[in-house]
């Protein structure tokens, strides 16, 4: 996993021998729309909602660098995952492509009023799958996902990283918000555990923080829907408790 995308790479490379096996046609029309309104949420922070569709199913990825594309599932596969906003593109369809081979479920975003639900739900969860996990370190601020944590643990036992500039500084239930693109080493070794924003497939920050959590042997859980495809090939554990099938 030498290269910048490894992760991502890698699994892309699986999903298209997944396809050759399942006779999955590559010139399948793809469209991807920037979701700018709708009955859900569509945007947190600086990020904003992409939408894959092919074949009538559909996928989803956040990420700061929206846009409107079409294309094939052949294009998509080969498509430069350099730039984020190609990455959305990708990641999104990927999500589509997972719902279509029945790899993932829980892969479509809260519906309004369900982040501090699924937050509880979620805290829950790893509170039964880690049992003894007193210090959770976030990384992708997600309020929610904070409060509940914070409600559980208290706000000594929380710390939050983001990289958006908006929010590095602020107060969230207690917790400040620290820069995540600064060097995080020291946070790594105070936690527990390390609780990751699906979107870090996106970013580009998915690679680091894996050898962060190898580095220094603390247990990684991704949450929310953006990474649920790659996380179904790569063995990574994610939690979306309230995501919709």
């Amino acid at each position: 996993m030498g290269d910048l995308m490894g992760v991502l790479s890698e699994t892309r490379d699986r999903y298209l021998e997944l396809c050759r096996d399942a006779s999955v046609n590559l010139a399948t029309p793809v469209t991807v729309t920037w979701i700018k309104s709708g009955d859900a949420l569509v945007r947190w922070g600086r990020e904003h909602l992409l939408e894959a569709s092919l074949e009538g199913v559909r996928g989803e990825a956040w990420t700061d660098q929206p846009s409107d594309w079409s294309g094939t599932l052949g294009d998509v596969f080969s498509m430069p995952l350099k730039a984020v906003g190609r990455r959305a593109i990708v990641v999104a369809t990927l999500n589509a492509l997972a719902g279509r081979l029945g790899l993932t479920a829980h892969h479509f975003r809260c519906r309004h009023g369900a982040p501090l639900a699924c937050g509880r739900e979620l805290v829950t969860q790893l509170r039964t799958r880690f049992e003894g996990v007193g210090r959770v370190l976030v990384v992708g601020c997600q309020p929610g996902v904070v409060e509940a944590l914070v409600e559980a643990l208290g706000a000594d036992h929380v710390r939050v990283l983001d990289h958006d500039g908006d929010l590095i500084g602020k107060t969230l239930h207690g917790v400040r918000v620290e820069n995540g693109n600064a060097d995080i080493t020291a946070d790594v070794r105070w936690c527990d555990l390390m609780l990751v924003t699906g979107s870090s497939v996106v970013n580009g920050t998915l690679d680091d923080l894996l050898r962060h959590s190898q580095d220094h042997s603390k247990p990684v859980v991704f949450f929310g829907n953006t990474i649920a495809a790659v996380a179904a090939i790569a063995n990574l554990e994610r939690l979306c408790p309230a995501g919709v099938h």
